[in-house]
């Protein structure tokens, strides 16, 4: 089995993939506002299937260094941390699929605990992401947990017939060691059964 922690937060559950996680999924569907921000198209949704579902979860399941999202209960979506040991970095990606948890603040918890287990329990040296320059809050939250914009790759992905451009952010030990941590007082690591 994995050896990828369980994370519990204030609001949030961070943990491998169980059976009940499909269903979550394929109750929430497809939603065109996460479908865009994802960086997907939105010009032909076709309906998403107890396949699809499947399949997602199987994704998640299949990396080392990704988590299901769990908020009341039940799997919103997945964090994932992609580490170069080499270099002592990692790339950070968040997603939810529940579109009833937009705007309370969720991804924000998510990326500080993520950022947290990075930092402290990998005692890596760097945590980069690239985001889509039309999710403002996305950036935002990112932001909020101290990443630093540091450029941008422009027009370099095609989104429903525009190129899109993505933004590079980054935030270091050092400059997360130097910030106030707000959910560090409820954090709580433990190996998953």
């Amino acid at each position: 089995m994995s050896q990828l922690p369980l994370i519990k937060g204030e609001s949030i559950l961070l943990r491998r993939p169980a059976e009940t996680d499909i269903k979550d999924r394929y109750n929430c569907g497809w939603n065109e506002e996460i479908i865009r921000m994802y960086g997907g198209s939105t010009k032909k949704i076709k309906p998403f299937t107890l396949e699809d579902a499947e399949k997602f979860i199987d994704r998640i399941r299949s990396n080392k260094n990704e988590w299901c999202v769990v908020y009341e209960g039940r799997c919103i979506g997945q964090a994932r941390l992609t580490v170069d040991k080499t270099d002592n970095r990692a790339r950070y990606a968040v997603g939810f699929f529940d579109p009833s948890v937009l705007g309370k603040g969720l991804g924000t918890e998510v990326t500080q605990l993520i950022l947290h287990y990075a930092f402290r329990g990998l005692k890596l040296h760097r945590v980069d992401l690239r985001v889509l320059e039309y999710n403002k809050r996305a950036i935002a939250c990112y932001k909020k947990c101290g990443f630093i914009e540091e450029g941008k790759e422009r027009e370099g992905a095609l989104i429903n017939g525009n190129y899109e451009s993505d933004v590079m952010m980054s935030i270091l030990a050092r400059e997360y060691e130097a910030r106030k941590h707000k959910f560090i007082e409820v954090i709580q690591i433990k190996q998953w059964p």
